[in-house]
């Protein structure tokens, strides 16, 4: 064995020095020709899935063993298709940027947004929120789409500049209906930008090597998402929350230069008629619209009306029906769908969806409203807050790198994924202990072991659902594994303000409620007034938001349990080392003609 090992190093050192460059010239011709193949074949509706029951579609062990065995002499692909010169670096540089800014922007919001509700004189503050992260899933599908025909610069120039218009937006706004207006034009922006980082990584970098670098990008975000609820909280403290939307103008402007220089990739060229054929228009209306309805259910429940008030359950009904009605029409009806169902009929794939699923709502509740706990019951201002929840996005960075290169030296997912899922479970039950009179430092322990789960598995649920497939249709799978985190990411926020608020109801003494109209309604408005109540009422108001917070914390330790169960089922597949040429980088002038 040590002999092999020694014969093969020295015959890849050799083969790379002798016909380096004719062999990535033949490699990309290869899968040039497999890619158009395949396309001619039956367009994306091809991502055969293996179903992993025995069915003539299913990837054996021996397939398996096959990509083990080709493993070694396709490892230098990625490389050879795309060199790690500064191009590269800087293509890399300008994703990390834009990823962190759209995290800055997600996260901010929760420790300024009392400050802004009192400033605008609303209570519809968690459609603050909402509005955001809606828009930013509704068009996600959509948005894979118009990089397929336009190509990946041009969409993410366009996503970045109406991120940077809804800022603009949200930065005049002079009432809360204006306010949410401009975040959605905000998360309209971010939603494409989201969606085309990780699809140009996908084009850049073999799957086996992707986690250390969606590691750097999960440093950029958790870099962003620890700044940002100090820069939220301090510009709030100081009366300068605009300030919060101005300053993505700069920056803004910065990343859209970036770009614009150093991503210069290849579009495979075709008649404009035949990709705006690739489409589905229909798919995309169904799906915004029932997304739409379910978290406008999701967003009035319990707040503006109850559960069981015929505002509420209508267009929750409307929603679901209309996922039915969209997974029936994508499956029979278009040439082109926007999600072919194959994707679903992998269990290892199907896992890493529903992992994805629940990752991304835990995620987004703790980020969202640890913060809030900190602001109402141990009186932290928006920046102690901001500070308070650090360890939270620290640890998510650091471990979400973690994995990713975990995943590039071992080639394996399934472990770090089951103990970050324990990790979840056990932070969120010591969370659920958390009173009022809990001493900080314990809190913020508690909260780096969730913290750490939620990194470890963050990452790697990427993993699950894009090594059962070809690289051909990355594209696809990854406009689904986002739009999905996304929805889940609305989940989160909306749920957990659902839980909290609707908890606060039956907590909170009833002399307190009466001040407000609409009582629990407006929980946000109710936190700067605390440090002005007596003493005796100002603990009671203390203890109701702990005890709101508790059954949140709750319901995030079953949901981790639900996402380690999930986990048993999935595979540990061997993940692809290389990549979809017909997308690489614009090198050389050969390559000008179609490039976008």
């Amino acid at each position: 064995m040590t002999f092999i090992g020694c014969g093969c190093r020295s015959w890849r050192h050799a083969r790379s020095n002798f016909c380096g460059p004719h062999r990535r010239l033949a490699l990309r011709a290869a899968r040039l020709t497999r890619s158009r193949t395949v396309d001619e074949m039956s367009g994306p509706s091809a991502a055969v899935i293996p179903t992993e029951h025995g069915s003539s579609h299913e990837k054996t062990d021996e397939q398996h063993e096959n990509r083990d065995a080709k493993q070694v002499a396709e490892d230098e692909v990625g490389d050879a298709g795309t060199p790690r010169d500064w191009r590269f670096w800087a293509i890399i540089a300008s994703l990390g940027i834009t990823q962190m800014l759209t995290a800055i922007e997600f996260t901010a919001i929760g420790t300024a947004l009392p400050v802004i509700a009192e400033d605008l004189h609303g209570t519809d503050y968690i459609w603050i929120g909402s509005a955001y992260t809606l828009a930013s899933t509704a068009l996600l599908p959509f948005t894979g789409g118009l990089a397929q025909i336009l190509g990946r610069r041009n969409v993410m120039l366009f996503s970045i500049a109406i991120f940077m218009v809804g800022s603009a937006l949200c930065g005049a706004a002079t009432n809360m209906n204006f306010l949410i207006a401009g975040r959605t034009v905000q998360g309209l922006g971010a939603g494409g930008s989201i969606s085309l980082i990780q699809i140009i990584i996908s084009d850049l970098v073999t799957l086996r090597e992707r986690g250390a670098f969606n590691g750097i990008m999960s440093m950029c975000y958790g870099i962003g998402a620890g700044a940002g609820p100090v820069i939220g909280g301090s510009l709030a403290q100081t009366g300068h929350w605009r300030w919060l939307f101005y300053m993505n103008l700069p920056v803004g402007l910065f990343c859209a230069i970036l770009i614009g220089f150093f991503v210069r990739l290849r579009t495979p060229p075709a008649p404009l008629r035949e990709k705006l054929q690739r489409l589905d228009f229909i798919g995309n209306a169904i799906i915004v619209a029932s997304t739409t309805s379910i978290v406008i259910a999701l967003t009035w429940a319990g707040t503006v009306y109850a559960w069981s008030s015929s505002k509420i359950l209508l267009p929750l009904i409307i929603g679901f029906v209309g996922i039915g009605a969209f997974i029936v029409y994508e499956a029979f009806v278009p040439k082109y769908p926007i999600i072919p169902l194959s994707l679903m009929t992998n269990r290892t794939a199907f896992s890493g969806y529903i992992q994805n699923i629940i990752c991304a709502i835990i995620l987004s509740a703790i980020a969202y409203w640890l913060p809030v706990y900190f602001e109402a019951c141990k009186s932290a201002s928006p920046t102690g807050a901001g500070v308070d929840n650090f360890g939270v996005t620290f640890m998510i960075s650091a471990m979400s790198a973690l994995t990713g290169i975990l995943v590039r030296k071992t080639g394996r997912y399934r472990p770090q994924m089951l103990v970050g899922w324990a990790f979840i479970v056990i932070g969120a039950a010591l969370l659920g202990t958390v009173e009022e009179t809990t001493p900080r430092g314990r809190t913020i322990g508690f909260e780096i072991i969730i913290a750490s789960g939620i990194g470890l598995t963050y990452v790697g649920t990427y993993f699950p659902v894009l090594a059962p497939i070809s690289p051909e249709f990355n594209a696809t799978a990854l406009a689904y594994f986002f739009f999905l985190r996304q929805f889940a990411l609305i989940w989160g926020v909306t749920i957990g303000g659902t839980i909290v608020q609707n908890k606060l109801t039956t907590s909170l003494p009833e002399s307190f409620l009466a001040q407000f109209p609409g009582g629990s309604q407006i929980a946000f408005t109710i936190i700067p007034q605390i440090s002005t109540l007596s003493p005796a009422l100002a603990t009671a108001v203390r203890s109701a938001f702990a005890d709101a917070f508790q059954l949140l914390w709750h319901v995030l330790c079953a949901l981790g349990g639900f996402g380690l169960l999930m986990g048993l089922l999935m595979r540990g597949l061997p993940l692809h080392t290389d990549v979809d040429d017909r997308w690489g980088r614009k090198e050389e002038a050969r390559d000008e003609q179609g490039a976008i």
